[in-house]
């Protein structure tokens, strides 16, 4: 299920980095324009045609991002790419044959998030169970 999100309207811009663009956004920015992306890592490919470029997808509450990770890239950031559960990337936004795809330039891992969920008195608001709003 994707939600359906307004359109950004005539003037305004899309979220800079580093705020993070919903993946049902992508489509609004023009191709080059550096953006950030944040989701859960559902696939991680490496085809051994692609001459060790990477292909990730990312799923946000909004839909997914394909992320293409070159292989220089992927060495300063293997860690994330490799274990990686949570991630956020920037990078340029590029359309081919109908086709968005955000080649990254920085990837972080926010996997350490996710484990914050574990904890009984986290609230997304960042108050903690008990306190006084």
């Amino acid at each position: 299920m994707t939600l359906a999100l307004p359109p950004i309207p005539r003037g305004a811009s899309w979220p800079r980095p580093p705020k993070a663009l919903p993946a049902a956004r992508l489509g609004e920015p023009p191709a080059g324009a550096r953006v950030t992306v944040a989701g859960l890592v559902l696939v991680r490919q490496r085809p051994g045609t692609a001459k060790g470029v990477i292909f990730v997808t990312l799923e946000d509450e909004t839909g997914t991002a394909n992320v293409v990770v070159w292989a220089q890239v992927y060495e300063r950031f293997r860690r994330a790419v490799i274990a990686g559960r949570l991630l956020r990337v920037t990078g340029r936004l590029q359309r081919e044959a109908g086709v968005v795809h955000v080649v990254a330039e920085v990837i972080e891992d926010l996997s350490g998030l996710l484990d914050r969920l574990l904890d009984p008195g986290f609230r997304p608001d960042g108050v903690r169970a008990g306190d006084q709003p």
